[in-house]
């Protein structure tokens, strides 16, 4: 755990990081990709972090990539890529940088160094965990096996390197239902989330899936109550959840996808109200994009994705500590399943 006194006073000793309405105003654009939904004072505070961030990812040669769920002032303020895990994880094969800060969680960060052994990675808090991470072990995937013998394993990228090693392939939220249809096989192994399994069931019927009893801690906790109640109350609001919620959540929703495919959803359908039921900070990064909707409640926080914040990314890069490893043999054979899943989504893009 990080010593948040002395780390502070570190920063505080080679950066002006004292809130400045000036050097606000003076980062004018920058604040326009989030005045709904950051108040000027708010600003004020991110903005002496965000010129130090940015300043210092030009002497590192460092690219930060920030997952949907980072809060406006990173999403907006300092990264240089955004996207859901997919997305992430095929521009992590792409950049040139040196360094890669991963604004996200843990397996996220793992994923990227898989994908660029030779490069550094830093995570700005190590304790950026994820509970669908959490919920597997190496071993839990060699005991489906034993239960499915011969059946394929389509696993998570929610999961650690060790899990991504003990399976076939990789899957996103915005792709699981295409490689299981595409890859062979009557039944498949999905692991660890059981309710993208169980969607991903419902879109694949030709195929019997059976999974690993995982879940999100923010997506769970949805209730297909929830929406049935949010829809009487009001109406004309258009629902969108995420394939990480129950069943019976997503056949409650007008559209479900992964953070991508929410976003592409609701800028080309341009509801006039929306409430997406998945993590708290989606709504905020799109909203100044999309001035037109109303994004409305409810929402769940994800308490891993907020452990990232601009005074940690700070600090990952003035020390260049957080730096993320993993074992050469574990990340070759990880490296094959996720590979292999930005092979076949490609294809199937194309």
């Amino acid at each position: 755990m990080l010593d948040q006194p002395a780390f502070r006073a570190e920063l505080s000793a080679h950066y002006d990081l004292a809130p400045s309405t000036a050097l606000a105003q003076s980062m004018s654009d920058a604040y326009a990709r989030m005045s709904r939904v950051v108040s000027p004072p708010d600003f004020a505070v991110h903005a002496p972090y965000i010129a130090a961030i940015n300043r210092l990812k030009v002497e590192r040669n460092a690219v930060i990539l920030a997952h949907n769920y980072m809060t406006p002032e990173i999403y907006h303020g300092v990264a240089d890529v955004v996207g859901d895990s997919l997305q992430l994880a095929i521009k992590a094969t792409e950049v040139e940088a040196d360094v890669i800060v991963q604004c996200g969680v843990h397996f996220m960060a793992e994923t990227s160094k898989i994908l660029n052994p030779a490069k550094t990675v830093l995570i700005p808090d190590m304790e950026a965990g994820c509970s669908l991470a959490e919920s597997i072990t190496a071993e839990g995937v060699a005991e489906m096996r034993r239960r499915y013998p011969g059946a394929p394993v389509v696993t998570y990228v929610n999961t650690t390197a060790e899990v991504k090693a003990a399976s076939d392939i990789c899957c996103t939220s915005s792709n699981a239902a295409q490689i299981v249809a595409a890859i062979e096989g009557d039944t498949v192994i999905m692991t660890p989330d059981k309710y993208l399994a169980q969607n991903v069931a419902k879109q694949v019927p030709h195929k019997r899936i059976v999974w690993w009893d995982g879940a999100c801690i923010v997506h769970e906790r949805f209730t297909a109550q929830d929406l049935r109640d949010f829809r009487d109350w009001n109406p004309d609001t258009r629902i969108i959840a995420h394939p990480e919620c129950p069943p019976d959540v997503v056949a409650e929703a007008d559209f479900s996808g992964s953070t991508s495919g929410i976003i592409d959803y609701v800028t080309r359908e341009r509801p006039g109200k929306a409430m997406l039921v998945t993590e708290c900070s989606m709504a905020s990064n799109i909203a100044d994009e999309l001035p037109d909707i109303d994004f409305v409640g409810p929402c769940n926080m994800c308490p891993y994705m907020k452990k990232i914040t601009l005074e940690k990314i700070l600090w990952s890069l003035h020390t260049m500590q957080g730096a993320v490893e993993v074992d050469a043999a574990v990340a070759a054979r990880a490296r094959i399943a996720v590979e292999r899943m930005i092979d076949m989504s490609r294809r199937l893009a194309a």
